[in-house]
C-alpha cells in the first residue's frame, strides 16, 4: 500500500496548520484536513483507519500528541480529500486526539475529535502519518480513544504504511 500527501518545499501547506487562515481554524486550531492519496490497498479490504501522531511533541509535552485518530472511512476510497473533517465528504468514525486527554480537557468536540492541524511550539516537527487498511469495520463509537482503535484493529491489519510529514514552527 502507498499513500501520498501534497507538499510545499518539503513541509505540509501552511492552511493545514499553525499558519492556517482564521477560516480553516475553529477557536485557534488548525482544522482544515489535508488530501490523501492512497494506492495498491490490498483486494479484501473492508475499511481504513487514519492516525497523526507527532513523536516530536515528546520533549514538550512528555507523550507523543495525537493530531488525528478516525476509522470506518469506506474501502473504495482512494483519495481522503481536502477537508474531510468540516465537509463530511467521507463517511467515517471520528476519534479523540490529544485534545481531549486531561492535560488539556477541551470540552468542544470540533477541538478534541477528529482532525486538529500540526502546531509546532519548539521547532519544525516531523508527523508521522500512518493508514491502515483493515479487514472489517471496526466497532467503535464517535469519539473513541486511540488505545481502542489499536486493540479494535489487532489481529485485522491487512497492511500499514507510514509517512513523516513536516511541519514548521
Amino acid at each position: 500500500m502507498k499513500i501520498s500527501v501534497p507538499l510545499e518545499k518539503g513541509f505540509l501547506p501552511d492552511r493545514f496548520g499553525k499558519h492556517a487562515e482564521p477560516a480553516d481554524t475553529h477557536a485557534g486550531y488548525p482544522k482544515r484536513s489535508f488530501p490523501i492519496t492512497i494506492a495498491d490497498a490490498p483486494a479484501d479490504t473492508q475499511s481504513f483507519a487514519v492516525w497523526l501522531i507527532d513523536y516530536d511533541a515528546v520533549p514538550v509535552s512528555g507523550f507523543p500528541w495525537i493530531h488525528w485518530n478516525v476509522a470506518n472511512i469506506p474501502s473504495d476510497t482512494t483519495e481522503i480529500p481536502e477537508d474531510v473533517e468540516r465537509t463530511r465528504a467521507l463517511s467515517m468514525t471520528r476519534g479523540r486526539n490529544a485534545n481531549a486527554g486531561h492535560f488539556v480537557n477541551a470540552t468542544d468536540p470540533e477541538i478534541y475529535e477528529g482532525y486538529v492541524g500540526p502546531q509546532p511550539p519548539n521547532g519544525d516537527h516531523a508527523y508521522t502519518l500512518t493508514v491502515f487498511a483493515l479487514d472489517t469495520e471496526l466497532d467503535l463509537q464517535p469519539g473513541f480513544w486511540l488505545n481502542e482503535a489499536r486493540h479494535a484493529m489487532s489481529g485485522h491489519i491487512l497492511a500499514e504504511t507510514s509517512l513523516d510529514l513536516w511541519s514548521r514552527v
